[in-house]
């Protein structure tokens, strides 16, 4: 070398020998067992307190330091520990233990916006038709015949749907061969109940057409065609809309409907055949009949209650029809809601406080809009307020598997005002508020004993 190399110790702690070179710089190197450099490891510390923090032990910190390519001889030169697991006991001592939360999972019950709207509307679209051929059939018994085949297609369809939605759970093909079988049962049920009061071929006729309809329309809702639906009704929107501005004469108004109605039957009858080409399930237990009754008598139930608030004001079967949509979205983020209150509550008590709320929340989103609805309408709030409470609360106890509470209290309520109805003609909206109040008040109570506890929503 050209320079003098001086060797000598260095420092106060006598840790180190010092090279010095030639141009004046030196080259520091620690010697072992000569004590731990501490401001290297606060430095390394400060480095990996993110990581270093979460531990639950020094030998995850050892972990560590061998993922970041710390070698012993690493350790002992620049810390001045002997060993690596010396090094990560000193990491771990020295850093606050720290636990973060875990991330938020995804909400499994976020609903489907555009589905739950589009919903809301085919259930009131179909309406369209009487606007188009209502004239066509005045007479008040051909009314009842309507009423009354709606009434069975309302109860078969609601028993139909859940049934089909169970065997769903075993496979998309046996759920289409129980709509196949069943839907066009219903059909002929509902036209053969209507038929019985049709005082004219006419009636028959129309309420064959309405009880096809709603068996071809609950098909392509419970196998999730709201899309195709839509398309199939889209002769008979389009008629209804010209009403304002031009007379379609009666062959337009007799022929647009069953446009729609073939449109409708065709979508159904494909929506099906696509069920059929997937492969069955071997050894798919059927469900018992006896379990779809409970859904079958709510559907009669809730179709007597919204016949009654009809008969008082008829526009309020509209606003409670396009309420569907909104409804269905509310049962969604009930649940979700309450699976996030799983995580937010640590005791039942508080649990079930944080449900009253959840409850009382979708109450409030639910019936807010419909004030100014019935406002618009001219029709007395209170009961039409009072029927949305009942039948949103029913149907949030069928959506956790509870069938027979709400079929029980909506039967004894729509028995109440219908009876009401029969023997009072002037229409009486005070009966109609103290039924759907009693049953709204014990269906909420239904609610909170049995979803405000946590193992339904776990």
């Amino acid at each position: 070398m050209s320079g003098p190399m001086a060797l000598e110790p260095g420092g106060t702690e006598h840790d180190t020998l010092a090279l010095r070179l030639a141009d004046h710089r030196t080259l520091a190197l620690r010697l072992p067992d000569h004590g731990v450099d501490q401001d290297a490891v606060d430095r390394l510390a400060a480095e990996l307190a993110d990581h270093v923090g979460p531990a639950v032990h020094p030998y995850e910190v050892a972990a560590l330091l061998e993922s970041e390519g710390l070698t012993a001889e690493a350790i002992q030169e620049r810390y001045g520990h002997p060993d690596l697991f010396s090094l990560a006991s000193t990491l771990y001592e020295r850093v606050p233990r720290t636990f973060p939360e875990p991330p938020s999972p995804a909400d499994p019950w976020r609903p489907d916006h555009v589905r739950c709207a589009l919903r809301g509307a085919l259930f009131a679209l179909p309406g369209l038709a009487y606007l188009l051929t209502g004239q066509l059939w005045q007479a008040d018994r051909d009314t009842d015949v309507l009423i009354v085949a709606g009434l069975v297609s309302w109860a078969w369809g609601q028993a139909l749907g859940h049934r089909a939605y169970v065997r769903m759970t075993t496979g998309r093909r046996e759920a289409g061969r129980t709509l196949l079988k069943g839907a066009p049962l219903g059909a002929v049920a509902a036209t053969g109940a209507g038929s019985l009061l049709a005082g004219s071929g006419t009636a028959v006729g129309v309420a064959a057409a309405q009880s096809v309809y709603l068996a071809a329309a609950g098909v392509l809702l419970v196998l999730g065609r709201e899309r195709l639906l839509l398309a199939a009704l889209t002769p008979l929107i389009a008629g209804a809309l010209m009403l304002p501005w031009w007379e379609p004469g009666t062959p337009l108004r007799v022929g647009l409907p069953l446009l729609a109605l073939a449109g409708t039957g065709a979508a159904a009858g494909w929506a099906l055949k696509a069920t059929q080409t997937v492969s069955p399930v071997p050894d798919g237990t059927r469900p018992r009949l006896l379990g779809s009754m409970p859904y079958g008598l709510f559907g009669l139930a809730a179709g007597v209650l919204v016949l009654v608030a009809g008969r008082q004001h008829p526009y309020a079967v509209i606003v409670l029809t396009v309420s569907m949509g909104p409804a269905e979205w509310l049962l969604y983020k009930y649940r979700g809601m309450s699976v996030a209150a799983l995580r937010a509550t640590a005791t039942p008590a508080a649990f079930l406080l944080r449900s009253t709320g959840i409850l009382a929340l979708c109450l409030l989103v639910y019936l807010l809009p419909l004030l100014p609805a019935a406002l618009l309408i001219d029709a007395e709030p209170v009961p039409l307020l009072l029927l949305a409470a009942t039948l949103w609360t029913a149907l949030l106890l069928q959506a956790f598997g509870v069938a027979w509470p709400p079929a029980a209290v909506c039967l004894a309520a729509a028995g109440g005002a219908a009876t009401t109805a029969v023997l009072h003609p002037s229409p009486d909206t005070a009966v109609l508020s103290l039924c759907c109040g009693a049953a709204a008040l014990c269906l909420a109570a239904c609610v909170l004993r049995l979803l405000g506890r946590p193992a339904p929503h776990v």
